[in-house]
């Protein structure tokens, strides 16, 4: 209890400050939403810290335990019941530096959490209990006086420095969760068991020491156990191994998604930050294709429209029939609103006979840029989604041509030279405009 100013004040100010350093409040309730990455989140600061205290208290408790002499009285209950009965209030402890974080964010966001949305808190709360074996062990061996404080510091070094040295499996073995969690993903088993298994074999192997039996059967127990820890350390080792920087085992696509309307059928994802807006989403994508198709732009009209966030890190492609678009991340309270559905159905829809770079090549030719953003500027403004096509277009020139504003005034008067046609000459000239930039791209890379 003396302890619990010292962690409790390390929660609240994480809590508080980091974890709201880079989102505030409002723009965290906003959405998207998504328990289990909420709670990988509110956790991320505090698997250090609580080893940490965990140990350090847990070399308290087992000096204490020396410097009383209890290992030496008549046995009236076993060692491991004695350890596990001094060590429940150091667990306790460092249980609630990892609850108190997870439950302070789901009332904040007010998430009902899975319970595999739980398992790396419960991986968390595992190797706890494997940091207080380990502690009490070395208060058993160690002065308390210098080891606890001591060991506390070098636990909270080694778990939150692996992160930044090689071998790349040491991060994966720390006890921390180093793979963040996009929406909709959930950790595979294996992440959460390597880290435990890692750490709970050393304790398991420590504990063994504690055994009430003979001195033959424990000389055997011991060896047998520091065998079997260090077998499931380089099976842990070697199985991380494989796992790139923050890329642990993940499975995708467990959101939940809300639907609406027909040919197209758009989704998005619940709790995204747009569900509430769906018919309105849907509405502008809608009166979106049928605008370009009545100024005479080629759109095939998609079966589905879903939500890009609905597939975790790894977008799918769009393809004719079925689009992938950033709905919620636009229509969202952060996001741009209508507008920038309007520019992900721009992009989507508007198709040229040839292919062209996704972004300005240093080097290489260009004179196809402002015929093809010509017409691209026309076709956006008749959606009204010529603002964040131009900001885009903006950004590129500015980066890549010595010249920019020059350009980006040609491709507007070119664009604004076309709206005012008759409205059949319009179709005829952005088809033109089309063939022209694919010939001077085919020209540029023959």
């Amino acid at each position: 209890m003396w302890t619990a100013p010292i962690w409790a004040g390390i929660v609240l100010f994480y809590f508080f400050h980091a974890l709201h350093l880079e989102d505030p409040y409002e723009e965290v309730i906003a959405g998207p939403l998504w328990a289990p990455q909420q709670v990988e989140m509110s956790l991320f600061y505090f698997y250090a810290f609580a080893y940490a205290i965990t140990c350090g208290l847990a070399v308290w408790e087992g000096g204490r335990l020396r410097r009383d002499g209890v290992w030496g009285l008549t046995p009236g209950r076993s060692r491991v019941r004695v350890a596990a009965h001094t060590l429940a209030p150091v667990v306790g402890a460092g249980w609630l530096v990892l609850v108190l974080p997870v439950v302070m964010r789901l009332v904040e966001t007010r998430l009902v959490p899975t319970p595999q949305a739980l398992m790396p808190l419960l991986m968390g709360m595992g190797v706890v209990v494997a940091w207080a074996v380990l502690g009490c062990a070395l208060g058993h061996v160690t002065p308390r006086l210098i080891s606890a404080p001591l060991s506390a510091v070098l636990v909270y070094y080694l778990i939150s420095k692996t992160g930044q040295v090689e071998p790349v499996w040491l991060r994966h073995v720390s006890g921390t969760a180093d793979t963040s969690l996009a929406f909709g993903e959930q950790y595979r088993p294996l992440t959460l068991l390597v880290p435990f298994l890692f750490t709970a074999a050393v304790a398991a192997a420590v504990a063994v020491w504690w055994l009430p039996a003979s001195r033959a059967v424990l000389r055997g127990a011991r060896a047998g156990a520091a065998v079997a820890a260090v077998v499931v350390m380089v099976l842990c080792a070697d199985t991380a191994s494989g796992w790139g920087y923050g890329n642990g085992p993940v499975s995708a696509g467990h959101a939940s998604a809300r639907c609406a309307g027909t040919t197209p059928r758009v989704c998005v994802a619940d709790a995204g930050g747009a569900e509430d807006r769906i018919n309105q989403v849907r509405e502008e994508i809608v009166r979106s294709l049928t605008t370009l198709r009545q100024a005479g732009v080629q759109v095939a009209v998609p079966t589905t429209v879903s939500d890009s966030l609905l597939t975790g890190r790894h977008t799918n492609p769009s393809s004719r029939s079925a689009w992938w678009l950033p709905l919620s991340q636009q229509a969202g309270k952060n996001g741009p609103g209508m507008v920038g559905v309007r520019y992900a159905v721009l992009l989507t829809a508007v198709q040229y006979p040839c292919a062209f770079p996704p972004s300005i090549q240093p080097g290489r030719s260009v004179n196809w840029i402002v015929n093809h953003d010509a017409a691209m500027l026309w076709a956006a403004t008749l959606i009204d989604a010529d603002e964040p096509y131009l900001a885009w277009r903006r950004g590129e020139y500015g980066a890549s041509f010595q010249n920019p504003r020059e350009v980006l005034a040609k491709v507007q008067e070119r664009a604004g030279s076309a709206a005012k046609l008759a409205p059949k000459q319009q179709s005829l000239w952005f088809q033109e405009e089309q063939q022209k930039a694919c010939r001077l791209m085919q020209e540029a890379t023959a």
